[in-house]
């Protein structure tokens, strides 16, 4: 069925169209109910774009928090989370400023986003979700620039998730910035690249004005993450047909810029600089669970494990996962479910 951006379809189980605002009943009328819907969702002022995909509405349901923060995980959820459906109830949400949502409503350039407008929406999310599945609390899954979102809508919500659950977690702007910078050169030296130490030595330790300076040493980042990590499959990143439009990759491609350059700011001053989580407390009222590859430059599995180890919280668990980086692979997936599985699900009894 064609979803337009004209107007609000929520797609349920039922095949009828439902424009209520966040506030509407469950739609679940028996647990053993599958429900798999899209469409706009009026979130704090604007339309945003959320999936729920599941095989039993009484399931327990994952909210995922992407990464980016332009990058939308929906175009390529039911690839990489396949079979995950018969067991959790999936809901994808395209961020203010991104994927779908951002193709709604474009917002300019002048618009910043700011953090805490989105954990305002993050925690709209979900309470909507809780209420149209009819369930007290959900799963807070994030990753990268999810991860910062997740922990901030943890802290200030924590009646609302079963548990958080940080892959690649990040913790300080300035710590992890820093480090990466350190690890790559280390890296680059060690391998007698030339090329890439005068790179790096020319563009100085951070932290930068340039935005253009952490894009160029994330591009480092990755060749020599690559070269300890095994790639994730192939059919992970191809986008589903229904996000494949030209139109729908013009979105995406737009929406990565924009949210790049808020996430890092003109002169280094956007959303990322400002990021502390210790400085948030580090109590938590929600069990916890950090998932880090071992071969993470970006967000270093040693500064994410100083934080977990400050932290107190009903429960709490790190893995550590070889042969991963930051992005995604089979081997982080797995993890997941390990946790999934093993920690998070006996909590739920």
């Amino acid at each position: 069925m064609r979803i337009t951006g004209l107007a609000l379809l929520l797609l349920s189980c039922f095949g009828a169209a439902q424009a209520a605002p966040p506030a509407s009943p469950s739609i679940c009328a028996s647990p053993a109910q599958s429900v798999r819907e899209q469409g706009f969702v009026p979130i704090n002022g604007i339309e945003q774009w959320i999936t729920v995909t599941g095989a039993a509405c009484g399931n327990p349901v994952i909210l995922f928090i992407h990464g980016g923060p332009g990058n939308a995980l929906s175009p390529y959820a039911d690839a990489i989370y396949a079979g995950w459906e018969r067991h959790y109830t999936l809901v994808q949400w395209d961020q203010r400023g991104a994927g779908m949502t951002y193709g709604k409503q474009r917002p300019s350039e002048e618009l910043p986003l700011t953090l805490e407008q989105m954990r305002d929406d993050g925690i709209a999310v979900a309470r909507y979700i809780g209420q149209h599945l009819g369930q007290r609390k959900v799963i807070l899954m994030g990753s990268s620039w999810g991860s910062i979102l997740g922990v901030h809508m943890a802290k200030a919500q924590p009646e609302l998730f079963h548990a958080y659950i940080g892959t690649a977690q990040v913790v300080n702007a300035r710590a992890n910035e820093a480090g990466m910078y350190r690890e790559v050169l280390a890296l680059a030296q060690a391998a007698g690249d030339t090329a890439t130490v005068d790179k790096l030595t020319a563009l100085g330790a951070p932290p930068w004005r340039d935005p253009r300076n952490f894009g160029i040493l994330r591009r480092f980042d990755r060749k020599y993450e690559g070269l300890a990590t095994d790639a994730p499959p192939k059919h992970w990143w191809q986008p589903a047909p229904f996000y494949a439009t030209p139109q729908a990759l013009a979105d995406a491609e737009a929406a990565d810029d924009y949210s790049y350059i808020q996430f890092i700011g003109l002169r280094g001053d956007g959303m990322f600089a400002k990021v502390d989580l210790p400085a948030l407390g580090t109590r938590f009222d929600l069990p916890v669970f950090f998932i880090m590859g071992e071969a993470d430059l970006l967000t270093s599995p040693a500064i994410a494990r100083s934080y977990f180890d400050s932290i107190t919280a009903p429960a709490k668990d790190f893995t550590v996962v070889k042969r991963a980086g930051h992005d995604p692979n089979q081997a982080v997936h797995d993890a997941q479910w390990t946790v999934l599985r093993d920690k998070v699900a006996p909590l739920l009894k």
